[in-house]
């Protein structure tokens, strides 16, 4: 066994992982000194203050399982008894490595970005920790990076500090901030590519040419997603610090993915995660067939049917907002011949127990990966399905043969994306679509688990 030492070693730290995630995880056991995030080896070395309060975090989490945003990460004491070539925001630095003065102006790298990030938006991540005087996006072989000046060096210093590690939406647009070398930014326009917020009657890039060939060729993103509007997205600003796992929340992923706008009647700011679900059939539903209508609108964490109110079930979205569209886009649907109910509960979460099904790390949950795509499919229950990771060699006949037992089938159409077979189904009613959705989703067809969403289409 590994002697005991005020340096802990976290493995399976995944990309989603930012540092104040691990922050929170072992604050509650005493002060962490130094972070260290090993992002090639998905690990992290965290130093308490003493081994002693190390020793409490072992043995806590001995008989505990750590999981962080949904990951079990696993913990021990590390063969290092004190991290000495870290500076004081955990980056590591090589041996006789110089590192970069602390500046006003930072140069920041996008990793794993799923959503364009606008000098807007970016404005709406630093401008609480200062002046932002200007930003300057571009495109390097490190990938999407910006510069920003701030007013002052200390609130640079502030901004790297809070901001390091962190998502900007969740899951995606993580932020690598560091000083640049740069005494001063030169900005020619005002656009969503650069900004000089000293002087705001710079003209707008003349077409065809760059804002700023002194630091690179092209913009942040190379074209701007069909429905963006320029200058940013007005309806994420309101949602910073909302949602504690990242800086703008899923709320405003989803708004970037609409083009700026959350869906009508979506707020954006609800907090509660757990769906209180009524007037079901006690005799024909169960978790599975509720974590198949509801996944369609986020992650599940956990549901519970009602023991002592039959028709009644408890649903635990991954976020609050995930559960502001279960609410707003089922509330009254139909399903089993009975109009179902759907509010918020009083409860936070659900807690485990034996008679609680646990769906955090399913692999079905939909919003583990491309979560733009499914975010815009949400919609309330319509008479047509769409059907996909169907088998190469299927039929519109087997298809209708797996589905007809929930209703009367109108139309048909078997398609190819990409050489993979999908199908869309139309029912008479939205009822029978919504029957077929909760019991087929995920059945397996000749070695293929088959997915199925709405379809928004009016017809096929």
């Amino acid at each position: 066994m590994t002697e005991p030492s005020k340096v802990i070693h976290v493995r399976n730290v995944g990309h989603e992982i930012a540092e104040n995630d691990l922050l929170q995880l072992v604050q509650p056991f005493g002060v962490v000194t130094k972070l260290v995030m090993l992002r090639a080896k998905n690990q992290a070395l965290l130093q308490m203050q003493d081994v002693a309060a190390a020793v409490d975090v072992i043995q806590y989490f001995t008989n505990v399982q750590p999981s962080v945003r949904g990951r079990n990460v696993y913990i021990q004491f590390s063969s290092h008894q004190e991290l000495t070539t870290m500076d004081q925001n955990g980056q590591g630095r090589k041996s006789g490595e110089q590192e970069t003065e602390p500046n006003r102006i930072l140069l920041v790298s996008i990793h794993h970005l799923l959503y364009p990030i606008t000098v807007e938006v970016l404005h709406q991540v630093f401008s609480p920790h200062g002046y932002v005087e200007k930003i300057v996006t571009f495109q390097k072989s490190a990938g999407s990076q910006a510069l920003i000046q701030f007013q002052t060096r200390q609130s640079a210093v502030a901004a790297r500090t809070a901001l390091q590690g962190r998502n900007i939406y969740d899951g995606c647009c993580q932020l690598d901030v560091q000083f640049s070398n740069l005494s001063e930014l030169q900005v020619n326009f005002n656009n969503e590519r650069s900004r000089d917020y000293t002087n705001p009657s710079l003209p707008t890039e003349q077409k065809g040419r760059s804002s700023q060939p002194n630091y690179a060729e092209g913009g942040l993103y190379g074209v701007q997603p069909s429905g963006a509007r320029p200058g940013g997205y007005p309806q994420v600003g309101a949602l910073y610090a909302k949602y504690d796992s990242s800086l703008m929340g899923n709320a405003a992923a989803v708004a970037a993915a609409f083009g700026g706008g959350l869906p009508p009647g979506i707020s954006g700011t609800n907090e509660r995660c757990t769906v209180l679900v009524s007037n079901l059939d006690p005799d024909r539903i169960d978790e599975d067939k509720l974590f198949n209508l509801f996944s369609i609108y986020g992650n599940i964490v956990r549901i519970k049917l009602l023991r002592n109110k039959p028709d009644h079930a408890l649903v635990q979205m991954g976020d609050g907002f995930q559960a502001e569209l279960a609410v707003h886009f089922l509330k009254g649907a139909m399903l089993f011949e009975k109009r179902m109910e759907v509010n918020f509960s009083k409860h936070p979460t659900i807690t485990a127990a034996p008679d609680t099904h646990e769906y955090q790390n399913s692999n079905l949950n939909r919003f583990n990966r491309n979560a733009a795509k499914n975010y815009r499919y949400c919609c309330s229950p319509t008479k047509i399905i769409h059907l996909s990771t169907l088998p190469q060699e299927i039929t519109e006949e087997e298809i209708v043969c797996h589905l007809e037992e929930h209703g009367t089938i109108v139309n048909t159409k078997l398609f190819e994306v990409n050489g993979k077979k999908q199908a869309l189904i139309m029912f008479e009613t939205e009822e029978q679509a919504t029957e077929a959705l909760v019991c087929k989703h995920a059945i397996t067809i000749n070695r293929s688990v088959i997915r199925i969403s709405f379809s928004q289409l009016q017809n096929i």
